[in-house]
């Protein structure tokens, strides 16, 4: 596979596991085959972490390995933080693609919104980068991922070939290794899925008070079109992300109210 000017693409790689978790191993793996690959992954986990940028302490990148066609950095900032690093500081250039992933547990229905793997995408979609974050419905560190290199290959390979539309990034989702062939792809909607969240209050033996989220997942939509409803049926779900938060289907009937507070 080549670019317009006859080199091989540049993939971005990253995660919110961390440098060290296989699933950032695995999608190296797969990627390196299709093209230049650079790595800028976190010092530590940063699951949950969402959106976030480092703007308060300096951002440091720790050179592992460079040559041709692969190079790898530790970055002590958040997904987001390493996307642009990867981006302004060593390639200096847009990536061809970047890749996020491969997460441990699902970043299916409302997960995208907390999700630092999913950050990452929508942060190198902002800058027009194509963009796709892949995870796996399994959060065991060591959870197999044998099953999941076709489809992982495949979607890089025709992303890379067609490109996305402006504004538009990919969230895939995999069904964790059974017994049972996976039933393929589906496209999917974003399942209208919550988390109901509870806090374990606790007190520590100095006796201050201190707080562990917790909470379960409760999904109430029964449509067979979403991301869940794949997942649990054993197809990789692939939903099209949009960072454009604007609610339009609510503009004309804001444009109704007296938001000036003129008269009645």
């Amino acid at each position: 596979m080549q670019t317009k000017n006859n080199t091989k693409p540049t993939i971005l790689v990253t995660n919110d596991d961390g440098y060290f978790a296989p699933g950032l191993r695995k999608l190296i793996e797969l990627m390196r085959p299709l093209g230049r690959v650079v790595v800028v992954a976190g010092e530590q986990s940063m699951s949950g972490m969402g959106h976030a940028i480092t703007i308060t302490t300096p951002l440091r990148l720790k050179t592992v390995t460079k040559s041709d066609d692969y190079e790898e950095y530790i970055c002590n900032g958040t997904p987001v933080d390493c996307v642009k690093l990867g981006e302004q500081v060593v390639l200096r250039a847009k990536p061809d693609l970047l890749v996020s992933g491969i997460n441990h547990g699902s970043n299916a229905s409302i997960n995208v919104i907390y999700s630092g793997t999913m950050a990452a995408v929508i942060e190198a979609c902002i800058d027009d980068i194509p963009a796709i974050g892949y995870s796996l419905a399994d959060w065991s560190h060591s959870a197999d991922m044998r099953h999941v290199d076709n489809y992982v290959q495949n979607i890089a390979r025709q992303v890379l070939e067609k490109g996305l539309p402006k504004g538009i990034c990919l969230n895939v989702n995999i069904p964790p290794a059974s017994t049972i062939p996976l039933r393929g792809i589906k496209i999917c909607r974003q399942s209208h899925a919550r988390w109901i969240e509870e806090f374990d209050s606790r007190q520590d033996p100095r006796g201050a008070e201190y707080h562990w989220l917790t909470g379960r997942f409760e999904n109430d939509d029964r449509g067979e079109d979403t991301d869940q409803w794949a997942l649990e049926n054993n197809y990789v779900s692939v939903v099209p992300v949009q960072y454009d938060l604007t609610a339009f289907k609510a503009m004309d009937m804001l444009k109704t109210w007296n938001l000036n507070g003129k008269g009645n």
